[in-house]
């Protein structure tokens, strides 16, 4: 069974590239669709470190390395951070959650539901209005009415109520939007005097208010419900959490929403 748990990003999150390209300092990306990700296991290391029984943390995710110990695989299994809506600046309607069918078609073959109808482009939950977004405009007679747009966000209204602005874009257009709307951070170095001392440096990070989500599921025959119990209350006791790196600016900060 695959269980899936909505992550609402509360802070920008910043998750380590792989590679540095000049001065910008990048995030994982997938590397089929360069969009940004989570690593399943950047998820799976904080949820670990925040087991308190050492039996049970033992039990769901296996031995610590340290040298002494042989590789052995836990009872959960944990995959990555997918994006679902990505917000977006919009001159006309203060911030839009956009997303794609490639994004929506991947969470709902997760659902493991054939009736659940993926709207076409240009689908949305503003109409009657033009769409004003970065360097694009979207005409009203081009909006479409999207009716299930329920059916893609948390079970939980009250977790959703912000999530009203919802806009199907274009593939190829979601992901130059999406590169568009990433969080930057300008760094510097200052010497004794206060003067810059050398160049600067960006630094990328998945914005705040980003529905996000990961999966999870049992591993093992042995101990199976237990095990899924287990990890279902780390989840329920622990709603709000910090993943990802720049801990100490406040970077990282998730509201979890589990569905099962």
């Amino acid at each position: 069974m695959i269980n899936k748990v909505h992550i609402y990003l509360l802070s920008p999150l910043h998750t380590g590239g792989t590679t540095q390209e000049g001065n910008l300092v990048g995030i994982a990306r997938e590397s089929h669709t360069e969009l940004p990700y989570i690593p399943s296991s950047t998820i799976r290391g904080k949820l670990r470190a925040m087991m308190k029984s050492k039996e049970e943390k033992f039990q769901l995710f296996g031995p610590d390395l340290d040298g002494r110990n042989t590789l052995e695989q836990g009872n959960i299994w944990i995959g990555d951070g997918s994006i679902l809506f990505l917000p977006v600046p919009s001159l006309s309607h203060g911030v839009v959650w956009v997303s794609c069918p490639l994004l929506l078609q991947r969470w709902a073959r997760l659902e493991n539901k054939s009736t659940t109808t993926i709207p076409p482009e240009y689908s949305s939950t503003i109409t009657g209005a033009k769409i004003y977004l970065k360097d694009a405009i979207i005409p009203s007679n081009e909006l479409k009415k999207w009716e299930n747009f329920q059916a893609f966000l948390p079970k939980d209204p009250a977790d959703n109520d912000s999530l009203k602005n919802l806009l199907i874009l274009p593939d190829k257009h979601c992901q130059t939007l999406f590169q568009m709307s990433l969080w930057r951070q300008v760094k510097i170095k200052l010497d004794e005097n206060k003067s810059v001392d050398g160049g600067f440096r960006y630094e990328e990070a998945i914005p705040s208010d980003t529905l996000m989500y990961f999966t999870w599921g049992v591993t093992s025959a042995s101990n199976a419900n237990d095990s899924q119990t287990i990890f279902q209350e780390l989840l329920n006791t622990n709603n709000i959490f910090q993943i990802g790196g720049q801990e100490s600016l406040g970077r990282g900060f998730v509201q979890q929403i589990s569905n099962n």
